[in-house]
């Protein structure tokens, strides 16, 4: 099954992956304060607005640090409302509302989760509705088919584990995965290309 670009969180750990059939030449690399998704050096040019974003951000916030992760630009928004003190349900909520779905062929969705001190969260915008919903277990958002918050079986626990195990999941076109943990030091986080 194709589901596009997923989300899955749990409380402390969470991963993005890229499935992608119009775009597979893409990858995800560190910047200095940011996962970034990007083409790869044999990809074909293009304008489409929706194939380079930072996917995945961990913000400083004034009850901690908070890993903001999703499919597009509106993970930035997301993370400097965290960085600005608004709670996480309120930085997904107004972010993915504010920029809405993606204005493309299929009305893409936006997703996108949160793991913060106290709860992780998982939010999507498509064209019908706004959904932020907390999550005490591993939930998946996609952009196609699964594009509503449902429990998964994903028992990841470290970064790398999260971005090799969504990377690996049975949904057709995998390009990229990206992972995150909550660890005694820190969040820490992974990058699965595929390689």
């Amino acid at each position: 099954m194709y589901v596009g670009r997923f989300v899955v969180v749990g409380p402390d750990v969470g991963a993005y992956r890229v499935s992608s059939r119009s775009f597979p030449n893409r990858q995800i690399v560190a910047r200095d304060d940011a996962l970034t998704v990007g083409p790869t050096e044999d990809a074909p040019e293009t304008d489409n607005p929706y194939v380079s974003y930072n996917c995945l951000r961990v913000v400083e916030t004034p009850t901690g640090e908070t890993a903001a992760f999703g499919n597009g630009s509106h993970v930035d928004p997301i993370a400097e409302k965290l960085e600005l003190g608004y709670p996480a349900r309120d930085a997904l909520a107004e972010s993915l509302l504010a920029l809405d779905y993606e204005k493309d062929d299929y009305d893409t969705p936006r997703i996108a989760a949160t793991i913060g001190d106290d709860e992780a969260l998982i939010g999507t915008v498509r064209r019908d509705a706004l959904l932020v919903e907390t999550v005490d277990e591993p939930t998946l958002v996609a952009t196609y088919e699964k594009n509503a918050p449902e429990s998964i079986d994903f028992a990841a626990e470290a970064a790398g584990d999260a971005a090799s195990d969504a990377y690996d999941l049975e949904f057709e076109h995998a390009v990229c995965a990206a992972g995150v943990a909550r660890t005694d030091a820190g969040f820490e986080t992974a990058i699965e290309n595929g390689d």
